[in-house]
């Protein structure tokens, strides 16, 4: 593993991680966390990766980990920043690394759902998502609904009002959220769908109906965030994807659960096959 700076178009520099394969180089993947989530979290799975012949890119989106500059009150990082400027950096930065291969993107929550941001998102080869979804909180079961009310239309004003940011890790939520953010998340949440609420608004274009790789979108039967409704709801704006769905259920893992973190935690790992199955499938020949 070696540490890396990625220079966004507007200049701003993302911490990441490059992961080289073990042996041939199969393809290049991108890995995209989730909201609030440090890169640190998804090392044992980019490791995994790599040892399968994979090269690998796993970052911090700005304003948070180690693309944090400064104090997290004062960052002007959005989640349409994420989507348009740091995700297609990342990918241009893959392509720089690992020259005449196949790139995928493998996204977890976030890191699914703005793809469609991407200018250049339409040179990925192929796509794995968990737990990307609409997000919506008229999809979520009732008992669940009224937790996700109570922190993204109480607690995220008051924090950001008070703090001038959203204290998610005071929730055991990840990260600390620069106050955009975090406003976007509840905007589009609490709306029609993450990130339909943000059309005609802070978002002024997008590519997801232009899309038409291949894509592996798995989600987990317990998981109170990614339900099948939201998942239905996210690949019908996806609507051009050639989408394989992959149904988990907690059986499969070995704690017995898998909600919205659980695929990539290390004692999941006999599930990581399902995605080195999928890119070993487009091997360059």
């Amino acid at each position: 593993m070696h540490s890396i700076t990625i220079t966004c178009d507007d200049g701003f520099p993302l911490a990441a991680n490059l992961f080289p394969p073990t042996g041939r180089l199969k393809g290049a993947v991108m890995l995209c966390g989730a909201t609030g989530i440090k890169r640190k979290f998804y090392q044992p799975f980019a490791e995994y990766l790599a040892s399968q012949g994979f090269g690998v890119i796993s970052f911090d989106f700005r304003g948070t980990g180690d693309s944090l500059l400064g104090k997290v009150r004062q960052s002007p990082a959005s989640l349409v920043c994420w989507g348009t400027l740091d995700m297609p950096a990342v990918l241009d930065t893959l392509k720089r690394c690992f020259n005449d291969t196949r790139y995928h993107l493998v996204g977890h929550s976030a890191g699914g759902q703005l793809i469609g941001l991407m200018p250049n998102a339409q040179s990925l080869d192929s796509i794995v998502t968990f737990g990307a979804s609409a997000g919506r909180l008229a999809n979520f079961h009732p008992w669940y609904r009224l937790k996700a009310h109570i922190f993204m239309n109480l607690f995220i004003p008051v924090s950001n009002l008070v703090l001038g940011y959203t204290a998610a890790d005071k929730l055991g939520m990840g990260q600390p959220l620069p106050p955009k953010v975090a406003a976007q998340w509840r905007a589009w949440c609490s709306g029609k769908g993450y990130p339909v609420a943000g059309f005609g608004k802070e978002i002024k274009q997008h590519y997801y109906p232009e899309l038409r790789q291949p894509a592996l979108w798995m989600f987990a039967t317990d998981d109170d965030i990614a339900g099948e409704a939201n998942v239905e709801e996210l690949l019908m704006l996806y609507s051009q994807l050639k989408v394989k769905r992959l149904r988990l259920t907690p059986k499969e893992s070995a704690s017995g659960k898998l909600g919205h973190m659980g695929f990539f935690r290390p004692d999941n790992k006999p599930l990581w096959h399902y995605v080195s199955d999928w890119l070993n499938h487009y091997h360059p020949l």
